[in-house]
């Protein structure tokens, strides 16, 4: 096995597919990237048992196909620091790979191609396509509602759903509940739902830019698949059942107010500031022409942020989790935002006032 190439070319997917191996694994060889030379074309693969990403690069091929696995720290430290533009030679020699660039040479250890694992084959039931730009906001629009090593392990993900012309995304934590949903009537898809592990969803973020390029989603009994022309991407389901969100979502709101959301956000980060570190509490005391925000601290420390607004269903005051509401305000695209609240103990409804597509639940704190 012996082939060149420029180090940009190998650089972008090297970099694509870095993000699926595995860090401490206690398999050696899942510290590797497996290389695949057919022809002039060379094939990367990386995975944890998880995730698996494939990347794409040509290649002038001056010996044998075959496959052999590569330390990918390594490899993508040496790649990053040669100049730009500097042709590259790898060279497979007894049980290590040859690197050598101008005068620069390395010598890497490897490891046998026939011990790398592989995600089994497997047909995608429910496949369609979207815009990188939408899949990547449906997923934006929700993803830090998901839980974080939570015992209901269920929670650690998000459920991507598809029915009809919809695709939805879901993720809550129980104290927060995150939903978007995208029309396209080119859709014609099955009700299907499947859970996303969490590590998957941030990988599919980092994947995917806002552009206006189709890409391909495959979804299988066990695994969700994304095809792009210069990757694929593979991750396991969660296997377990997603909660019931539509019997969560409150119906008794009765009081709704309309603010701007960046006013909103800068009083609610500045009251922040002074909230209790573990359980960023701040108390909303609404009335009919003002919204008064506080927060304080076990150092008796307190800030107090006042902004206008028309509220006129008499007095109310409810605490909240500061952080929960400012992430919603930072996923909502629209310059104003609607709450809509029933009493103390009742969770709030948030949503953007132009566009439907996103609606965010948030529970109420007893402060």
């Amino acid at each position: 096995m012996k082939f060149s190439l420029n180090r940009e070319l190998l650089l972008k997917p090297l970099l694509l597919v870095s993000g699926a191996v595995e860090r401490k694994s206690t398999l050696p060889i899942l510290s590797n990237i497996l290389f695949k030379v057919s022809g002039q074309s060379l094939t990367l693969i990386a995975t944890d048992l998880e995730l698996e990403m494939v990347a794409y690069a040509e290649i002038q091929n001056q010996g044998e196909d075959g496959s052999i696995t590569i330390p990918a720290r390594k490899l993508l430290d040496i790649c990053k620091s040669l100049p730009e533009n500097s042709l590259i030679t790898f060279e497979v020699i007894d049980e290590s790979i040859k690197l050598s660039s101008g005068r620069s040479k390395y010598s890497l250890s490897t490891l046998p191609a026939v011990d790398f694992p592989n995600i089994e084959e497997w047909q995608g039931d429910v496949e369609f396509q979207l815009l990188k730009s939408e899949f990547l906001r449906l997923i934006e629009s929700t993803h830090f509602s998901m839980a974080n090593q939570d015992v209901r392990y269920y929670l650690n993900g998000m459920s991507i759903e598809s029915e009809g012309n919809e695709i939805r995304s879901v993720a809550t934590d129980g104290h927060r509940l995150a939903i978007c949903k995208i029309s396209n009537e080119s859709l014609a898809l099955p009700a299907r739902q499947v859970i996303v592990p969490r590590k998957g969803i941030l990988e599919i973020i980092r994947l995917l830019a806002p552009v206006d390029e189709q890409v391909q989603i495959l979804l299988g009994a066990n695994h969700i698949r994304i095809i792009d022309n210069e990757f694929s991407f593979t991750s396991k389901l969660v296997d377990g059942r997603f909660p019931d969100y539509r019997r969560v979502l409150p119906r008794n709101g009765d009081k709704v107010f309309e603010t701007n959301k960046d006013a909103l956000r800068q009083v609610l980060s500045r009251a922040s500031i002074l909230s209790n570190e573990k359980f960023k509490g701040v108390r909303l005391n609404f009335s009919a022409t003002n919204l008064k925000i506080t927060a304080n601290n076990p150092e008796q420390e307190q800030a107090e942020e006042e902004i206008e607004i028309h509220f006129p269903y008499g007095d109310l005051e409810i605490g909240f989790n500061v952080s929960y509401v400012l992430d919603v305000l930072s996923a909502i695209k629209d310059e104003n935002v609607k709450f809509t609240l029933a009493d103390a103990n009742s969770s709030v409804v948030i949503e953007g006032c132009n566009n439907g597509e996103a609606l965010y639940v948030v529970m109420p704190m007893r402060l």
